[in-house]
């Protein structure tokens, strides 16, 4: 009984470490945030402004986003931070979405613009062939784990 009882308490906190770790890498090894030079080129060329907030149907105390996200022909930041996690993926939706089910059903009428691979304040860059007007919705989604982050109606 007493070995059984050691597996099973070695085998739970292997998962609990796993799970840590999964959260801790993306942390650990994220680039650092764009300069402050960075955030102004970005936030001056906005067209459009929205605001991630916590308080969304499908975000939780570990998905969240809070803080103002500009959106422009050439670039989309966020002043703000995001929930840490790997594996993020920004999109635009023609349709605001707030929970994983709503973005499963809208997801072919999206475009994913980039990575989210920084935390608090991030600039990413928008393709050439993508035109930010033709949406009105940005959103952070966790692609490995299938999971709303925030999102935020521009226009």
């Amino acid at each position: 009984m007493k070995k059984i009882l050691l597996l099973i308490s070695h085998l739970v906190f292997a998962a609990i470490g796993f799970g840590l770790g999964i959260y801790a890498l993306p942390i650990l090894t994220a680039p650092d945030a764009p300069s402050k030079t960075e955030m102004e080129i970005a936030t001056a060329q906005a067209t459009f402004n929205g605001e991630f907030k916590r308080d969304l149907a499908g975000s939780d105390f570990l998905h969240w986003g809070e803080g103002t996200i500009s959106i422009g022909e050439n670039f989309i930041s966020l002043n703000g931070k995001v929930a840490a996690g790997p594996d993020y993926k920004l999109y635009l939706s023609p349709k605001f979405v707030e929970t994983e089910a709503e973005f499963n059903q809208a997801k072919t009428t999206m475009i994913r613009v980039g990575d989210v691979k920084t935390f608090e304040n991030f600039v990413i860059p928008v393709a050439a062939d993508i035109n930010p007007s033709q949406y009105n919705t940005v959103i952070i989604w966790c692609e490995a784990f299938g999971e709303f982050i925030t999102a935020a109606k521009y226009q």
